[in-house]
């Protein structure tokens, strides 16, 4: 069972950000939209095929994404944004009627997430998404609707539920419920309820709590 953390967020609140200090000799980066990082890419290269070297793959197909997390070598993959790969295909189907399009969507979004908790005990997964705040003031993460949140309560899937905050121009993860989100992480994990939007220090946090062994970098991207 692997170690699989949502984090959500709104645009530009420091998502894509986090991933800043990853090794990405450890690390397989899945953009569901083509994008540049948003930070110094040294070390990071995009594979311009499944098959070519490279740890940035750029797909928003769900089954792509599934066998990616489930074949993977690397300790870590990240799924940027998870949002998006909902949303795309909604786009691409828009002219169908009816719901079946939403069931679809929404299997394909939960074959994802169980893929993300599905693989091997050492492995980190970290899916990215977008939040949503309702009237109430009440924070979640984005899906594409009512028709799909009643098929999936995404955050009861999760053990481990960062939300990006920013406050007085610092970028920060909040570890801990609000009373009014969806954040959760283990008691002890966190020593405090903000802390830097720093997905390495993050990840090395989730391997002390859970003594995950430190592995060898990749090589060669499979």
């Amino acid at each position: 069972m692997s170690i699989a953390t949502l984090i959500i967020g709104e645009s530009g609140t420091g998502k894509s950000t986090s991933l800043r200090n990853l090794d990405p000799q450890r690390t397989l980066i899945v953009q569901a939209v083509k994008k540049p990082l948003p930070f110094k890419s040294k070390g990071w290269k995009v594979r311009i095929s499944l098959k070519s070297e490279g740890n940035v793959i750029q797909t928003d197909d769900p089954a792509t994404i599934e066998r990616i997390i489930r074949q993977s070598p690397h300790d870590i993959v990240v799924v940027d944004d998870w949002q998006y790969v909902l949303a795309n295909e909604f786009m691409r189907r828009s002219q169908e009627t009816g719901f079946q399009k939403f069931s679809d969507i929404g299997r394909n979004a939960w074959n994802i997430l169980m893929a993300a908790t599905d693989v091997a005990p050492h492995r980190r997964i970290y899916i990215l998404a977008h939040s949503d705040t309702n009237e109430l003031g009440h924070t979640k993460v984005k899906t594409i609707g009512k028709l799909l949140d009643e098929k999936i309560t995404v955050e009861g899937l999760f053990t481990i539920v960062l939300r990006t905050v920013v406050r007085d121009g610092q970028y920060l993860f909040a570890t801990q419920n609000s009373g009014n989100d969806t954040t959760k992480s283990p008691m002890g994990m966190f020593a405090e309820p903000l802390i830097d939007n720093d997905l390495a220090s993050v990840d090395k946090a989730i391997c002390e709590f859970y003594d995950i062994p430190d592995t060898q970098p990749v090589k060669q991207a499979a």
